[in-house]
């Protein structure tokens, strides 16, 4: 997704905090900038430590993260903030094989992010959602 010289906008009342989100890119061939995931440092469920080489990191489509066992065995996958699906959060390259585009150049956060939601409506909304495929919900 490319953003000519500006970043995207997000309006409206969003349960989640869009801003310093998103990490800018100079690509080459002109000025236009690329978007890159935020790359969260941690299981928002059980705190498990998911670094940018995590191959178990699992987000939704507003990057909110998880281990894959939190995904799978306590979620149903299903998000507790949203109610999307899950997907396997990619990695991203800890060399530079062009220019500007690594894990050094484009840094992973260090922000670590918590559930908001009780455990007990954590379940409930999961359990409300989970048999609803995710493209449907």
């Amino acid at each position: 997704m490319k953003h000519p010289g500006r970043m995207a906008q997000f309006e409206g009342n969003s349960a989640f905090a869009f801003s310093g989100r998103f990490a800018m890119m100079p690509e080459q061939s002109n000025d236009e900038t690329t978007m890159a995931l935020q790359l969260r440092p941690n299981c928002e469920y059980c705190d498990k430590d998911l670094p940018p080489s995590a191959t178990d990191a699992r987000i939704c489509s507003y990057e909110c993260t998880f281990c894959a066992d939190c995904a799978d065995t306590r979620l149903h996958n299903v998000c507790p903030n949203c109610g999307g699906g899950f997907e396997r959060r990619p990695i991203r390259p800890a060399t530079e094989r062009r220019p500007g585009v690594c894990v050094t150049k484009q840094l992973p956060s260090d922000k670590r992010v918590h559930l908001k939601y009780p455990l007990d409506d954590i379940a409930a909304h999961c359990a409300s959602l989970r048999d609803i495929p995710p493209q449907e919900r």
